[in-house]
């Protein structure tokens, strides 16, 4: 091969390579409108707009639906709830924090309270124990004393 067909041959493969990628690009209505909805590919726990895998096969169709979508000018919360109507609420990255739903957002501050109550209650019972000197009685001091006399 001559080295002017090389050189024709580089750019052109170039242009297939790039057409090839294209799609992979991220532009911000991808990444903004992607990052409230969760890649449900099943390996990752990204979301869609920064979901990282080569030929995710969730991330990749999501995102050219996006593209297609916003171009057809549609809201960034009609994408959203078009994706929610199709895969329901576990496409959403963050659940919503009304129903059923809002009891993930409460159960960690509340597990929280608890273990911090817990820690209060140890202390204070170890504070204590240590502060009440322990009570003797006369005949254990007695038989403490044989001993002692005995060890002489």
């Amino acid at each position: 091969m001559s080295r002017f067909k090389r050189f024709l041959l580089l750019p052109a493969l170039t242009w297939v390579t790039l057409g090839q990628t294209a799609s992979l690009m991220m532009d911000p209505d991808v990444r903004r409108v992607g990052s409230k909805l969760a890649c449900l590919c099943g390996r990752c726990k990204n979301t869609v707009g920064d979901c990282q895998m080569l030929g995710c096969s969730y991330a990749g169709g999501s995102r050219q639906k996006i593209v297609d979508m916003k171009r057809a000018g549609v809201a960034d919360e009609a994408v959203v709830a078009k994706f929610v109507e199709e895969g329901g609420l576990k496409t959403l990255a963050v659940p919503p924090a009304s129903g059923g739903y809002s009891i993930a957002w409460i159960m960690p501050f509340a597990m929280l309270a608890v273990g911090l109550y817990a820690i209060y209650v140890w202390v204070r019972r170890m504070r204590e124990s240590q502060q009440e000197p322990a009570v003797v009685s006369a005949r254990h001091r007695e038989l403490a004393g044989k001993d002692l006399d005995a060890l002489d």
